[in-house]
Parts: C-alpha cells; structure tokens; sequence
C-alpha cells in the first residue's frame, strides 16, 4: 500500500479517536459538575459549564498559529505526537479533578496543547497527490464527523455504566492508542536541515504573508462563517423542538436525533463531494455547497414539526460535507510554500474563534430575532459568502487568465 494511504487510514482512526473522545464527555458537563463536582445552584452550574466549555477554544486560537510555525519548522508528525500525547494525559487528569476550577485551567491546558486536527490536515496535504488531495480530505474530514457522531452516544452509555470520571480516563487512553498508531506507522519525507535554513518569522508576520492571499482571507472567512452557522443555533435546538411540539416527551431525545442527523449526511457527503471536487474543480464544489447549504437554512426556519427540522438538517449535513473538506484542499493549493501547516493552523484558529462566538452571538439575537431568526441569518451569510467566494476564487482568476492571453 502506498504510503500516503496509510497515513490516511491511520489519521482517519486518529481523528476519529479524538474527536470520539472529545465529545464524549462535553454533552454530559453540566452533570458532572452537578454530581461529581458538588455543584447544586442551577445558575452556577450553568455558568461554570459556559466557561469550561468555551475555554478549551480560546487558548486554541491563541495557540494554534505557534504550533503552526513550529510544524513548518520541525515537521506535522511531530507536532501529532505533542499534540497527541499530551491531550491524552490532559484528559486523564480531568478524571481526578475535584473542583470545577481544577476542571477550568485542565480545559485551559487542553486548548494550548491541542492541535492533532490542523497537524493531520496539513500532513495529509503534504503526503496526499495532488489529483487525490479532495478525495483524502473528504476521507480525513468524515472520520472527524463519525467521532463526533458517535461520541456522546458512547458517553451516554459509559456514563449511565461506569460514571462520568472513568469516561476522562478512556477518553485519554483513546487519544493516548491513536497517537501511538502514529509513531509506529505514519511517515512524512521532512527535510529539517532545509527547513531549518530558512528565514523564521515571527506568528505576525507569517499571518501578514498569509492573508495577503486573497483566496485565503475568503477561505478563513468561510471557516468562520462555517462555524457560526452550526454552532448559533446548536445550544438552542431543544428549545426550538419544544417551540415545535410543545407535548414531546423525549426531548432530550430527539434533539440528538436532529443534531446526529447533520453530523451522519456530512460524513456520508464528505468523500464523495471531495471526489468530484478532484474531478470538476474544488471552487465548484466549494461555490454548489455554498448555495445549497444556505437554501438549506430556510426551511429549518419555516419548520413546523420536529421531522420537519431533521429532514432540513440531514439536507443542511450534505452540503457542509462539501465545505470543510474543500475548504482545506483549496488551502493547500493557495498557501505560500513552506507554509502550509501554519495556515492550516491560523484557519484552526478561525474554527476555535468560531466556537467561541457563535454560541454568545446565538443566544443574544435569539432574544430579539427568535430561534428561527437564527436560520435566516445563517442564510444570508452563506449567500453573502458565497458571493465573495466566487469574486475571489473563480472571477478572479478568470481575470488573471484573460490578462494573460
């Protein structure tokens, strides 16, 4: 089997293993504060799950493009294991935490760490043929999203078995098993002498060299907007089923259902949309994704029924399934050379400001445009960026094409 195979196969366990692992956990917080924390004051609960959720993004954002720069410097397989093996014994500790503020600077910890997904992204760019990239991203991307799927459902089961602590210690011995496929079985042909030799620059001054890309600004921005557009309404989709049905009694229930409902269409979509993005043009499937993702918002907004709102998520799934994995074959082909993994990290770094902003930004329009003032805004915004997507990826480049003949 051909190397960059390999690599793809044992990052696809590997993101799946992390992300699994990440999100086993975080859907169950606020009662692992309440049961194993000592917690009691619902308000205080809800506060403290607020901040410990939102920490772990926030020392990523500020951290991602340092480990971005180091990767350029030192090789991706390298910043995996750092990234792999410290993540592994972060979790763990959790595990004996005996406070939530212990819980707080353990999720702070984690953030500035972190960096196993922007290190594969940019190993398998580096690894992967050019005429295979869409179809490995789309491949990396859906081992992402089954972790992420299946990851609450198997701390659900965990958790009702063995409690909520034992979860931290599989979680980190998950991330610790996926780490170690890593070392033993994937290789990248870095050259650290030469990468070494030339010129360092500060994180500033390989962001300035970064964005004056235009076609990078616009792929940060989509991140963003990405992210925005599934995370704003996340926190709220219980309230707008119960808005819905008001008599459902399993809400808790189907408000997974309707969430697992996006994460499966985008896994199932993810390769197949990157393999004819190889085909047809990745800006084509970039542009198509754009346009269906933001006519996708809609009818979540006009739901009248709780299948009405899975059916519009599960179609929402499918095109974003052409999003995140175009988004980052486009990066590899725009990103200065020697590069690569820090704009790969910067962009990480738009995913995790994402996820900081997006579910404040949420709640507070919900108060004056309602839940499904949420939906059209996303609409909007995807249009909007489509827009900017086409100016800056395909117009003009079309352009510099007619300038040249």
């Amino acid at each position: 089997m051909e190397q960059w195979r390999k690599n793809l196969i044992v990052l696809w366990f590997g993101q799946f293993l992390v992300m699994s692992g990440m999100t086993m956990i975080m859907p169950f917080l606020a009662l692992y504060l309440q049961t194993d924390l000592g917690l009691s004051d619902p308000h205080e609960i809800g506060i403290w799950a607020g901040v410990i959720f939102a920490s772990n993004f926030v020392t990523a954002f500020l951290f991602q493009p340092i480990w971005g720069k180091l990767s350029d410097k030192y090789g991706r397989k390298l910043m995996l294991l750092r990234s792999g093996f410290g993540m592994a014994i972060v979790m763990c500790l959790m595990g004996f935490a005996t406070a939530p503020i212990h819980l707080l600077l353990l999720r702070l910890l984690n953030g500035v760490i972190s960096g196993f997904n922007p290190a594969s992204v940019a190993l398998v760019s580096a690894t992967t043929p050019r005429p295979k990239l869409g179809f490995a991203m789309g491949i990396l991307q859906s081992g992402g999203i089954a972790g992420t799927i299946l990851g609450p459902l198997i701390g659900g089961i965990l958790a009702d078995s063995i409690g909520y602590r034992f979860i931290f210690y599989i979680t980190g011995g998950a991330i610790f098993v996926a780490t170690m496929l890593v070392l033993f079985i994937v290789k990248e042909s870095f050259d650290r002498e030469k990468a070494a030799a030339k010129p360092q620059i500060t994180v500033i001054a390989g962001l300035k060299q970064i964005v004056v890309v235009p076609q990078i600004t616009a792929l940060f921005m989509i991140t963003l907007l990405i992210q925005f557009a599934n995370m704003s309404p996340m926190s709220l989709i219980p309230l707008y089923i119960q808005e819905l049905n008001p008599d459902l009694i399993n809400l808790a229930f189907y408000a997974g259902l309707v969430s697992s409902a996006t994460g499966l269409s985008n896994m199932l979509a993810s390769p197949v949309l990157g393999k004819i993005g190889d085909k047809i043009g990745a800006e084509k499937i970039l542009l198509l994704s754009l346009l269906g993702a933001a006519l996708s918002f809609i009818p979540q907004a006009l739901a009248t029924d709780v299948w009405h709102l899975l059916i519009a998520r599960f179609c929402l799934g499918l095109f974003l399934g052409g999003l995140v994995p175009t988004v980052n074959a486009l990066l590899g082909k725009y990103s200065p050379r020697g590069m690569e993994t820090r704009t790969y990290s910067f962009n990480s770094s738009f995913i995790s400001l994402g996820n900081v902003i997006a579910p404040i930004a949420g709640g507070v329009l919900s108060g004056w445009i309602g839940i499904n003032g949420l939906f059209y805004i996303s609409a909007v915004l995807m249009l909007l960026n489509g827009l900017w997507a086409w100016f800056t990826l395909v117009h003009s480049r079309q352009k510099r094409t007619n300038s040249t003949q």
